[in-house]
């Protein structure tokens, strides 16, 4: 049996490396390049200071020491680090249509990191739930990379729940020097949706500050609008809680979108006033075109 099941494993994730790999190949590598490198500067080495030098390069140890001023030069930097954070708590196994929002935020990830490590960047991962799953620190080649990808398809959490939090304050802790953190989830949590959008922003602006945040909302349709098909039991996958909805009532299912709308709404602004840019994607719709026009969009607001 665990022969069978890794058959299917490795092949199931051999198809993903091709279209992923294609898509990387055919259309997005050049925006990636575009988009996301050189946004840093790495030091290279001092020298003497001439006229029409920035005076906020001078390096005051050097030349205190010399007793006449140098600068620091620095050069464009070459390589960054890539940290995919992937939200693996019970409702992501959740899928209306072909693909779950599990395997999306795998394909997703897939993308991002051949993207890297076709232009030679590292790439690590952090699966969470309402604690930390896994980490993998960051690194480059197809080896590497493949291994992200299964663990984001096949690892079984501990978890049901979702701690975002929890799991930004670790990225902070592990990462020591300015990453670009793509944040795949589908920010859904218990308790108080206003007292978690609070802490969940006070988060981000602490990420934000360190690295260049990027927040990745995986979505599904059947979450956004209820079919009528009368009286049906919902489960909220991470808490168990169930309840009993008569969607035949027109007042009721168009209640449900409305509430669903609302809390998007509000989790846009909460993303946006932090400076953060964010993509929604959903299962039941293709994500390359959406992801063409973030990188797009993304290009245009940095340059």
């Amino acid at each position: 049996m665990n022969a069978e099941r890794n058959q299917a494993i490795m092949k199931k994730m051999r198809r993903l490396e091709i279209r992923t790999r294609r898509q990387v190949d055919d259309t997005l590598s050049g925006q990636y390049h575009s988009v996301f490198k050189g946004r840093g500067l790495d030091f290279d080495e001092v020298r003497e200071y001439v006229a029409g030098d920035e005076i906020r390069t001078i390096d005051w140890n050097v030349t205190a020491r010399a007793g006449r001023p140098f600068v620091k030069k620095f050069t464009e930097e070459r390589e960054l680090t890539i940290l995919l954070m992937v939200d693996v708590s019970a409702s992501g196994n959740f899928g209306s249509a072909a693909q779950s929002k599990r395997e999306l935020a795998a394909e997703i990830a897939s993308v991002l990191a051949f993207s890297a490590i076709r232009n030679n960047d590292k790439v690590g991962l952090i699966l969470y739930s309402d604690g930390i799953e896994e980490y993998v620190a960051p690194k480059k080649g197809r080896r590497h990379v493949m291994r992200l990808v299964r663990e984001i398809l096949f690892f079984e959490p501990r978890g049901r729940g979702t701690d975002t939090v929890k799991a930004l304050d670790f990225a902070n802790h592990v990462l020591h020097r300015r990453a670009i953190v793509f944040l795949v989830s589908d920010f859904q949590t218990g308790g108080d949706p206003d007292t978690a959008l609070t802490n969940l922003r006070r988060s981000m602006r602490q990420t934000g500050r360190r690295h260049d945040l990027v927040a990745l909302h995986i979505q599904d349709a059947r979450e956004k609008s209820l079919p009528d098909v009368g009286l049906v039991a919902l489960e909220d996958a991470e808490t168990g809680e169930v309840v009993e909805v008569d969607t035949a009532n027109p007042l009721i299912r168009a209640r449900f979108e409305e509430e669903v709308e609302q809390r998007n709404e509000e989790l846009r602004r909460g993303i946006r006033s932090e400076g953060v840019d964010s993509l929604e994607l959903d299962t039941a719709e293709p994500y390359l075109p959406a992801i063409k026009r973030f990188f797009k969009n993304r290009q245009r607001k940095h340059s």
